[in-house]
């Protein structure tokens, strides 16, 4: 989420008088600013994606729930340390969360371990220990409309009797320190980002979400005098048609499971019944196809925790694949592959199926990406039921990602076109009008130079180097994965100081490249890229020979607060993973927004940016997916491209012998060893392109004035990617809400009841 105090003012309308009556007192409001803590509980874009749909969703006028783990310890605070990256624990609660309402009023049991009991009345889950969920409300305000929506997070607690009531012989003290393990459930966040680990703590928070979650939807449900004379509700008919809940992602795919166990075990409805209220009710949205990141818990572990779930697994897969056998008799390998339990091996639940099979609706996150969820991860089913599946392609907020982090262009942009582009961002097509108006070319660069210096300032406080900022500023942040290719960039930077190197005369376009993200802690590979990185920073950063013409900065701590710092300043945006890898990406996005231009491969969001804005004003280099596809069909084989580029050679041969890490000449072997033997990804395949693409970016940037004008074109095509039009476009086909535009009159003003939202329609 980051921080939230900048975000409410400008919501709330209130920024400009906040920021006069603060300095009234003598103080800065930016200063202020710095001194709250980013709340980071999730890990990249996919938690940062849910950060702007509350925004969009509070905007819209929906009546509309976040609910997550209220994590004591967030993604965790990296520094780097001698080149390497070392974690410290995020305690971003150290001072209290003046934003935070603790509800105890609403707190909840989850249930875990015990056994299942069957009779005559149905099954029973017993003797099971119970962890507390205790909500702590967050506001999220829409922009202007006076609309307020809730972020409900959930802290784990002991009850009170909590190792009391057993077989306690009297060892009271031990009893109350233990407490700490059913506290543990809501810690920490798990800092991996595209990647599975299936440890026990992480399904218990799974779980732990999305059974407090679910009670009390159902409670909300019950007490909502909607379509009932009742006052309190026993027919769930219209359940779907009164709450619509968006799964994203797997992590809370237990509450498929969860919810047939309220209505079948504890509402007794019919299987059949259940079944249908709990696919009209749950949606997927996919984010990744890369299978390392695929769910895939072990039945043992989810017998040993949740006993009567994996009952009600088993018997949702009985159901689904007598039906697949129906229609498919005698094709054994498809009931294999299109099963809810993998076999061989360990039993595991491949939760994504399980996703697909108990939701209405599927979605990936941007076209390309849906089209490869529909054609390759999931094509049996969607050759099942094709019209399941969709694309909603992502989007940012303005608010948080123009109006607060670029006031000077977002003001700029309201000159010429007005103010309502805020909260309609596909106003900003009025800009085409003023792509060849010389006064507005000059006054776009001048706010990005004005973004580049204070920046630039404040890297030389935080980092002790000096910046050029009329050099280019080539910006690279996003988390540490290879499928990212921040290896690529590091290959590039490289190429460039040895051509400096070579001829030092000839005339180079200074760079400031930034490259900035985290690396999950147990990723080995990602870890020694960053260490790559800061080690030919070392190099590059102390050679008189290039002085300021390149200069490296490995970005430490990247986060939203940081996010909104560096991307204003940005000149060139960095997007490229190998085609048909990334989903989406939203980064791209925002740099987008900020007058920033792209170079990128045919990837996620890419594709549509180069289809809004024309792919001529975008630097698009690389395989398409076919290439890839047709490369791993013949075999890619790295060797060739090292033999046949010699500065590739050069690059890779200056990496293998410790030119970069002269006291241990054998440091990167792993790092080579993989691009050869192992790269998944393919950098060597797009790097001879890449560097090609980086010299026509080189050239454009010389002449500033086409470079603006294309800067211009940018901002003006950015305006699909707001999750504004996402949220409709969910709204629309799978929720089947409509927005509200009605501003809510504010609580001082007398409310007319024609103005009063009506209280039907879906609660997302």
């Amino acid at each position: 989420m980051g921080r939230t105090l900048q975000n409410t003012m400008i919501n709330l309308g209130l920024q400009n008088a906040c920021d006069e009556a603060v300095y009234q007192l003598g103080l800065d409001m930016e200063e202020l600013e710095e001194i709250e803590e980013d709340a980071g509980l999730g890990n990249g874009g996919l938690g940062r994606l849910a950060a702007c749909f509350l925004d969009s969703m509070a905007t819209l006028g929906l009546a509309a729930y976040g609910y997550g783990i209220r994590y004591e310890y967030g993604i965790f605070n990296q520094k780097i340390r001698d080149g390497w990256q070392v974690e410290e624990a995020d305690d971003w609660l150290r001072h209290g969360n003046p934003w935070e309402k603790a509800r105890p009023e609403y707190m909840l049991p989850v249930h875990f371990y015990g056994r299942v009991e069957h009779s005559a009345t149905g099954a029973k889950w017993i003797d099971t220990q119970v962890v507390l969920a205790l909500p702590y409300d967050t506001p999220v305000p829409g922009y202007m409309n006076n609309t307020v929506n809730t972020m409900r997070l959930w802290s784990a607690r002991a009850p009170n009797d909590f190792n009391l009531r057993d077989f306690n012989v009297g060892d009271y003290i031990q009893a109350v320190l233990d407490r700490n393990l059913a506290e543990n459930i809501s810690r920490v966040l798990y800092p991996n980002d595209n990647f599975f680990e299936g440890k026990e703590l992480r399904l218990k928070q799974e779980y732990f979400v999305v059974a407090a979650t679910l009670q009390d939807i159902i409670r909300r449900f019950k007490a909502s005098k909607f379509g009932s004379t009742d006052t309190v509700r026993t027919v769930f008919d219209s359940f779907p048609d009164q709450v619509a809940i968006q799964l994203n992602d797997t992590h809370p795919a237990m509450a498929i499971p969860e919810l047939m166990r309220i209505f079948v075990d504890i509402e007794k409805l019919p299987w059949d019944k259940a079944w249908d209220l709990t696919k009209r009710t749950f949606a997927y949205t996919n984010h990744t196809v890369l299978p390392e990141a695929l769910e895939r818990w072990p039945v043992d572990l989810v017998e040993k925790l949740l006993p009567r779930h994996l009952q009600i697994i088993y018997e949702i897969n009985q159901r689904h694949l007598d039906h697949i056998a129906s229609l498919f008799p005698n094709d054994v390998d498809r009931l294999r592959r299109m099963s809810l339990i993998e076999e061989g091996g360990t039993k595991r639940i491949n939760m994504a199926h399980l996703c697909i099979v108990g939701s209405h609706a599927v979605n990936g996150v941007a076209k390309i990406h849906s089209e490869i969820v529909k054609t390759q991860v999931f094509e049996d089913f969607a050759e099942l039921e094709p019209e399941k599946f969709q694309n909603k392609t992502n989007g940012i907020t303005p608010r948080r990602w123009l109006l607060l982090c670029n006031p000077g262009l977002a003001e700029l942009i309201a000159e010429k076109i007005g103010e309502d582009y805020v909260r309609d961002l596909s106003q900003l097509t009025k800009l085409h009008e003023f792509v060849d108006d010389d006064l507005f070319i000059r006054e776009v660069a001048k706010v990005k130079q004005e973004n580049k210096v204070k920046f630039a300032l404040y890297l030389e406080k935080e980092y002790k180097v000096k910046i050029n900022p009329s050099s280019m500023f080539d910006v690279h942040v996003k988390r540490i994965h290879e499928y990212k290719r921040q290896l690529m960039n590091c290959l590039h930077i490289i190429t460039m100081y040895n051509r400096i190197r070579r001829d030092p005369t000839k005339l180079f376009v200074p760079r400031t490249v930034i490259i900035g993200g985290k690396a999950a802690p147990g990723y080995h590979m990602a870890k020694m890229i960053i260490k790559l990185i800061n080690a030919v920073a070392q190099v590059v950063n102390n050679d008189p020979t290039v002085g300021s013409k390149l200069k490296v900065i490995f970005l430490e701590n990247y986060r939203v607060s940081l996010a909104e710092k560096v991307i204003p300043a940005t000149d060139l945006s960095e997007q490229i993973s190998t085609a048909g890898t990334e989903a989406s990406g939203t980064g791209n996005m925002k740099f987008m927004l900020n007058g920033a231009l792209t170079i990128g491969t045919m990837d996620g969001a890419n594709v549509e940016m180069a289809e809004e804005a024309g792919e001529e004003n975008l630097f698009i280099f690389g395989m398409r997916v076919e290439d890839v596809t047709e490369l791993d069909r013949k075999g890619y084989n790295a060797q060739l491209y090292y033999d046949r580029l010699p500065e590739l050679k050069q690059a890779v041969d200056q990496i293998k012998s410790g030119f970069f890490s002269p006291k241990e000449p054998n440091l990167f072997n792993d790092v080579v060893n993989m691009l050869f033997h192992h790269d998944r990804f393919k950098v060597f395949a797009d790097y001879e392109a890449y560097v090609k693409c980086q010299e026509k970016v080189s050239e454009l940037y010389l002449n500033s004035k086409a470079w603006t004008k294309m800067v211009i074109r940018n901002i003006a095509a950015a305006g699909k990617f707001s999750s504004d039009r996402t949220i409709k476009e969910y709204a629309r086909d799978i929720w089947h809400v409509e927005p509200s535009d009605l501003k809510i009159p504010a609580p001082n003003e007398p409310r007319d009841a024609a103005q009063d939202k009506t209280p039907n329609g879906t609660a997302a």
